[in-house]
């Protein structure tokens, strides 16, 4: 009575409430009392539920805060020994928590409801024959509070109801309406991982595979539930080896093909996911990917999944059949015979605890490039997890295929305030400044270099005449000197910097450039050219023109060929015309290719390429005496502060580990940076996904895999036939760290980056050059050896490329370029000795694909702007000498 007075109370309701009088009424029956007079509680508990079941109030009453009437409730439901009186209470109860949007289970567990339900249910699997009504609401008001009991699965166990659901199960493999909530609890005990070992060794696993059946249009509900009870119970590494052993993989398979081909309208996608997750689970340990493999799943889940490609709704399929595939990939081996670096360097002092002695100190038959075993499985002690169902999955996710933006967007905040920042003011000007309103003003005449010619001796069998790029404005050459004319000239310079000597070389001196800023922000710039005029107005920059500069800079090179008069025209230069509107106007003849005399050469197969990087010759001159001259642009005026002269003679004095012989062109040449801000590039949807596809392919269809080394700079001999159509690449010169090019399809190479000397990782940044490409065609280049667990290139940033075909058209930049760029975990091994000692890991694959639009040019790809060794000694002597 204490209880109902409480009820009217707290209520505030009128005391002839009917549900509180017979909540009160139900109140005052004890057990005995409920045992005698049977038909009252009946009676009671029967008006309760129609109360509740018809009047959205009084539910509320009974399950409104502060309110008793739940304790109320289940004190009858324990002390009732009455089927029909039971299954009444259990009517309301299903009522009240029905709705609530869980708040109401959540009274329900706090009251010690599901205890109370165990109880029931283990009284009544002693009836013989258990009431099958009874069965189905416990099983359902179980199913209902159990993933709001964190200790659900715990209770289940002690109180031995795992075993009442299984052979509630087995007696009822074809009464659906039972089965369905019997599932759905036996989903909930199975994500404690041990009441999924207890289920597993009673035989549930193969239950479960009488239950799911081929395709059907019956029972579809129950066919998801199964299946996601099953992929619960193969979370364990003890119920997944019991699967593989019993043959069940290809099962499995087969069941998934089933429903893959006879589900057109995709109305079943959930079933085909819970198959894919019972193969994910499976494929956990390696017994079930050497099962998979056996039963051909890498096919059977690529063809399907491209055949689901097209419709977005099926996305969650192919992402599980990816995750599937790439961690079912056996795992290869980088083709390399170590990973340690190719170079290596003696140190004077090596201690005898760092990582340079202990990478070297290794006995000569240990393999660094792979572990012996791939996979390192280690059988995990499977603990009681109580709270396995906030479990995340981490590991079973496609973590690397990054597809929110938002999340390496830049921060909009600094870490220092604009006060602390002026202390740096001195060195970084644009703290302060915007410089969009300065001038350039060059006070002193510019360095008469520009209007000079040079010639560079090398022994290049390829090209005995000048070559010349005309452009859409310039006239096609008229008459080519012979290469006995071009030879004599060449032999008056045979260095790579001997000036001429009627031009001397004048530095340019940094103190001539002023900053001056108009009280109108307008330019009025005069930029002295060698002959005495000055630039255009139009090659200075105002604050709205930057595309308007882009395009000046873009402005063809128009130019003549030289004409064949022998030395002379050697001598002085060729005819030309100058066009007034492009900022560079004078020539400079270079022999192609680049080549630092007297320096020893070293080779690597493949490398080479057709206008001027095969520098592998061992003299200065060939056979014939003849040497190729590269027409190219004096680009003084567009780079003032760089000078290629200075340059090589910085790289003639820079001692290199592998005594490179060679001068990067983009090195040479310099860079104009550009006038505008570099767009992102946007992601194409699915991107990443199509190319982990493709290099699934490779296992798929290994007949179309070429698997041809193009390069190796551990085997310096030639790989790349004279007239192949493959590509050339090279990486001998400053900076350049390409080891190796494989050959994967037509216009598809795997590369691999050699690492820091004395190191054997360190190889994220490149640099290399290629060459040999045709026009029209889209190349693939996969750099497979990375390390970073994800990149910028997943957010819009794209490779640089420098084209010297561009550079001596008069445009000599590094350029932001690529599609399909992404970055992902690969199926090449990482051993223990790279990683520190951690075992399984993976390298990651930078893929991106180019169109190139010269044919036969050099082109150069790099992370971003290489700034060499020899260009800081540049800087620094150009600093010094003024």
């Amino acid at each position: 009575m204490a209880t109902l007075e409480k009820l009217h109370s707290q209520l505030s309701v009128p005391s002839n409430s009917r549900v509180l009088m017979l909540l009160g009424q139900l109140e005052r029956m004890n057990r005995e009392v409920m045992l005698r007079d049977v038909e009252t509680a009946r009676q009671v508990t029967a008006k309760i539920y129609h109360l509740i079941q018809t009047q959205e109030r009084s539910g509320k009453e009974v399950m409104s805060k502060g309110s008793s009437g739940m304790e109320v409730i289940l004190a009858s439901l324990e002390n009732s020994r009455d089927v029909q009186t039971t299954l009444n209470i259990m009517y309301i109860l299903s009522e009240l928590l029905t709705v609530g949007r869980g708040r109401r289970v959540g009274v329900f567990v706090s009251k010690g409801g599901t205890g109370i339900l165990f109880q029931i249910l283990i009284l009544a699997s002693k009836e013989i024959p258990p009431s099958e009504e009874l069965m189905l609401q416990l099983h359902a008001l179980l199913a209902k509070v159990g993933p709001k009991d964190r200790t659900f699965g715990l209770k289940a166990r002690l109180t031995g109801a795992l075993n009442i659901t299984v052979n509630v199960m087995k007696q009822n493999l074809q009464n659906t309406k039972l089965l369905l909530p019997c599932l759905q609890v036996l989903r909930i005990y199975s994500t404690n991982s041990v009441n999924a070992i207890s289920l597993g060794k009673n035989g549930v696993v193969e239950l479960m595979f009488k239950i799911v059946g081929p395709y059907s249009k019956k029972n579809t509900s129950l066919f998801k539930v199964a299946l996601e009870a099953l992929g619960a119970l193969l979370k364990s590494k003890t119920n997944a080896r019991r699967v593989v052993d019993s043959g069940l993989v290809s099962v499995l398979l087969a069941l998934y093909l089933d429903w893959h081909r006879n589900d057109t309208r995709h109305c079943c996608m959930l079933i085909r996911k819970g198959l894919l997750v019972c193969l994910r689970n499976i494929t956990n340990i390696k017994l079930g990917r050497k099962a998979f493999l056996e039963a051909d799943g890498m096919r059977i889940l690529y063809n399907s999944s491209a055949e689901c490609l097209p419709v977005r709704t099926l996305d969650p399929l192919v992402n599980t059949s990816s995750l599937i595939m790439r961690k079912c990939f056996p795992k290869n081996r980088l083709p390399l015979p170590t990973i340690k670096s190719a170079f290596h360097f003696q140190l004077p002092h090596v201690p005898p605890e760092g990582p340079v002695a202990q990478l070297y100190s290794q006995p000569p038959g240990v393999d660094d490039v792979v572990d012996e075993s791939d996979d390192n499985e280690e059988l995990e002690a499977e603990t009681d997890t109580e709270n396995d169902e906030d479990d995340k999955e981490q590991c079973n996710l496609n973590d690397d295929i990054e597809t929110d933006l938002n999340k390496l967007h830049p921060k909009r905040t600094i870490g220092c305030s604009f006060e602390e920042l002026k202390v740096y003011q001195t060195f970084f000007s644009e703290l302060s400044e915007d410089f969009q309103g300065y001038n350039f003003e060059f006070l002193k005449s510019a360095s008469p270099t520009s209007s000079s010619a040079y010639f560079f001796s090398s022994p290049s069998a390829r090209f005995t005449r000048p070559v010349v790029v005309p452009t859409a404005e310039a006239p096609s050459p008229k008459q080519i000197p012979h290469s006995q004319d071009v030879s004599n000239s060449v032999k008056k310079h045979q260095t790579l910097s001997s000036p001429s000597p009627s031009s001397p070389q004048t530095p340019l001196d940094l103190g001539t450039i002023h900053l001056r800023k108009d009280k109108d922000k307008k330019e009025d710039t005069n930029i002295p050219t060698p002959d005495g005029h000055t630039a255009p107005p139009s090659f200075c920059r105002s604050p709205s023109q930057g595309h308007m500069m882009e395009q000046q800079l873009s402005h063809p090179l128009v130019c003549l060929s030289l004409e064949d008069k022998g030395n002379q025209n050697a001598e002085a230069g060729s005819e030309r015309v100058k066009n007034e509107e492009s900022p560079v106007n004078n020539l400079r003849y270079i022999q192609s290719p680049l080549l630092l005399g007297g320096f020893p050469v070293r080779r690597a197969g493949g490398g080479g390429s057709n206008v001027g990087s095969d520098c592998g010759s061992e003299g200065a001159e060939d056979e014939g005496g003849e040497g190729g001259v590269l027409e190219v642009p004096d680009t003084a005026q567009l780079l003032p502060l760089h000078d290629p002269d200075l340059y090589v003679e910085m790289v003639k004095g820079t001692e290199s580990v592998p005594q490179y012989a060679e001068v990067a062109y983009p090195d040479y040449f310099g860079h104009v940076a550009p006038m505008f801000k570099e767009p992102l590039l946007e992601r194409i949807y699915g991107v990443q996904r199509s190319k982990i596809f493709q290099d699934i392919e490779r296992l798929i269809h290994p007949n179309d895999i070429l698997d041809k080394v193009v390069y190796d700079i551990d085997h310096p001999s030639p790989v790349t036939e004279e007239n192949s159509e493959s590509l050339k690449f090279n990486s001998q010169f400053e900076s350049g760290n390409l080891r190796k090019a494989v050959q994967v399809r037509k216009y598809e190479y795997d590369l691999i980056l050699n690492a820091d000397i004395n190191s054997n990782h360190y190889h994220q940044w490149f640099y290399f050059e290629v060459s040999g490409m045709r026009v029209g065609a889209t190349y693939r280049f996969n750099i497979i050896n990375c390390e970073k667990s994800n990149s910028q290139f997943n957010y819009g940033m794209q490779v640089l490329m420098y084209s010297v075909q561009e550079a001596i058209s008069g445009r000599p930049r590094w350029v932001r370029t690529g599609t399909d760029i992404c970055y992902y975990k690969n199926h090449f091994a990482r051993s223990s000795i790279a990683t520190g000692g951690q075992k399984g890991k993976s390298y990651y694959t930078l893929t991106f694909s180019i169109n190139f639009s010269h044919k036969d040019d050099v082109c150069y790809f790099a992370y971003h702007y290489p700034y060499t060794y020899s260009t800081l000694k540049s800087v620094v002597a150009d600093g010094r000498s003024h």
